[in-house]
């Protein structure tokens, strides 16, 4: 991937390369129409004859218009293939020097203007050229001047002077140098605003990513009550209004209003609202775009129910390791009084009222051990190590060891025939304790009184790409709603025994193996334990 990248990077350079040197050669060509117009003017205007003095007519005049019609041309067509665009440079600006140096053969008078007039060729030739090549167009240029001024003078026809066309040379070589730095630092200048332009584009797609994916709710609002821009938060949380409706008073009446209340006053109210039906409370909050801009502001809107979340989420941490602490001091004790309950039910003087006190006791120790195992589990939040898992042999495994450590009588646990495997990245030990969890509270809760538990282990898989899934699955009374919404909770549970803390365990083993545990009711009768995994990777082309 980081090739492909390195790869579309010098793509997009090289394509920015490209367009500027097409639009550099674009004008340098368009240049060149001005230029054979001007030498049209200069050997067909009537007063030719008079102010420049053609000396040879039809050479001047031929020569112009051939200059015209290649110009005509190569503004018509080399522009559209840049990439021999050095082809072209090369052969334009050898006629270029060619046409000037036989219009200046042509006339007698003002042939120096025509010499000045080749510096923007060879300028303009300078910035898209090598050096080499530059100072060798300066010279070929500074060769054509003094050629056609040593044959003018040798046939007699004025006398041309030799210094005018010896300080032509000098401009040639001197413009070629100054254009040759201009061009470089042009190009380094232009290349570095590219790449200060692509980065900030860069940067603005990633602030537009962020504030779109951000849990607090933004939007810009205008002196005109009117909403410019609001993020996916800020969507849910005022109802989701229409494209077509973005005047805040009509949005959110409420917000509207304290909006006013603050321009107005300064003041801030931090009661919470819901802005919508079904939304969760938000907590607004205003601050201007700028210091100096009073008309647009920026609203935040924090969702109350996330802070709640966080809040109970360092409770929660607080509180398991204040309780994995106690826990730990309570095991040593624990163990002592089960083993001395041990020792004394192998007693041959305890009568059957000494037997059944000694059963208490163990059973309550028992108890007391499960759930100082709950809460050490709790407080240690130990780190997932995944591996890659085919679940429908995991399935079939998980059935066989569970049978073995624990006899289910007349309950039935199986696993629904499938052929495929499924795959999926998670650890096996966490999943272990999760499912075995989640069997045996179908085997304690999933049934009619008097009735056998069945229950069913169900993998599947939506397409290829999509998410695996266990499904645990029993023929019960199932779970009332109200008490659904909260089996998730810690401490939750609605059996005298029970700790309230076996679901949350499970959740968050899930959880930390990107994987989702949920409650589903059946229709008729039971419930389903859904466990979704994290898809499968996508393959990498690179």
């Amino acid at each position: 991937m980081a090739v492909a990248a390195v790869q579309s990077s010098f793509a997009a350079r090289a394509a920015s390369d490209t367009a500027a040197i097409t639009r550099e050669f674009y004008f340098f060509n368009l240049f060149r129409v001005l230029e054979a117009v001007i030498i049209i003017a200069l050997m067909f205007s009537p007063y030719a004859v008079e102010w420049v003095s053609l000396v040879h007519p039809e050479l001047g005049r031929g020569t112009a218009l051939f200059y015209m019609i290649f110009a005509v041309l190569t503004v018509a067509f080399a522009t559209r293939e840049a990439r021999y665009y050095r082809t072209w440079v090369d052969a334009s600006l050898v006629v270029d020097i060619l046409v000037c140096a036989l219009a200046m053969f042509s006339i007698r008078h003002q042939f120096i203007s025509l010499a000045l007039l080749l510096l923007v060729n060879i300028g303009g030739a300078a910035t898209l050229l090598p050096r080499r090549i530059s100072f060798f167009f300066a010279a070929l240029a500074t060769f054509g001047v003094f050629a056609q001024n040593i044959a003018g003078n040798l046939l007699n026809e004025d006398h041309r002077e030799v210094l005018e066309a010896g300080i032509c040379g000098l401009a040639y070589f001197s413009v070629t140098g100054l254009c040759l730095f201009l061009g470089r630092r042009m190009r380094a200048s232009e290349a570095l605003a590219s790449r200060r332009g692509s980065d900030l584009r860069n940067l603005a797609q990633i602030n537009e990513l962020i504030i779109r994916r951000m849990k607090t709710g933004v939007l810009v609002v205008d002196g005109g009550n009117t909403v410019h821009r609001w993020n996916e938060a800020a969507a849910a949380l005022i109802g989701n209004p229409t494209d077509g409706h973005n005047d805040l008073g009509r949005i959110a009446p409420e917000l509207s209003r304290r909006l006013y209340h603050w321009r107005t006053s300064r003041k801030i109210d931090n009661t919470a609202i819901s802005l919508a039906e079904g939304a969760p409370e938000v907590i607004p909050r205003f601050t201007r775009m700028a210091a100096n801009d009073a008309e647009n502001v920026l609203i935040f809107l924090d969702d109350t129910s996330l802070v709640s979340r966080r809040a109970e989420q360092l409770t929660l941490a607080s509180m398991g390791r204040l309780a994995g602490s106690i826990a730990h001091e309570i095991r040593n004790p624990l163990a002592a009084i089960s083993y001395s309950a041990q020792l004394l039910a192998e007693s041959e003087a305890l009568d059957s009222a000494d037997q059944r006190m000694i059963e208490i006791i163990r059973s309550h120790a028992g108890r007391v051990n499960e759930i100082v195992e709950n809460i050490l589990h709790l407080a240690r939040r130990e780190r997932s190590m995944p591996e890659s898992v085919d679940l429908v042999a995991w399935t079939e495994r998980f059935i066989v060891d569970f049978k073995a450590t624990i006899d289910i009588g007349a309950n039935s646990l199986a696993a629904k025939p499938q052929k495929t495997k499924v795959e999926t990245l998670v650890d096996p030990k966490q999943l272990q304790q999760v499912v075995w969890n989640l069997v045996q509270n179908a085997l304690r809760y999933g049934h009619a009184p008097g009735d056998p538990a069945r229950i069913s282990l169900i993998v599947r898989q939506t397409g290829d790409r999509g998410p695996p899934m266990l499904d645990i699955v029993d023929r019960g009374p199932g779970i009332p709603a109200k008490v659904a919404a909260q089996i998730f909770e810690p401490f939750f549970t609605t059996h005298e025994l029970g700790t309230g803390l076996g679901l949350y365990l499970a959740r968050e083993m899930c959880l930390a193996n990107l994987a989702t545990l949920e409650y589903l009711p059946i229709a008729g009768g039971g419930s389903c334990f859904r466990i979704t995994f994290a898809p499968p990777p996508t393959p990498s082309l690179s």
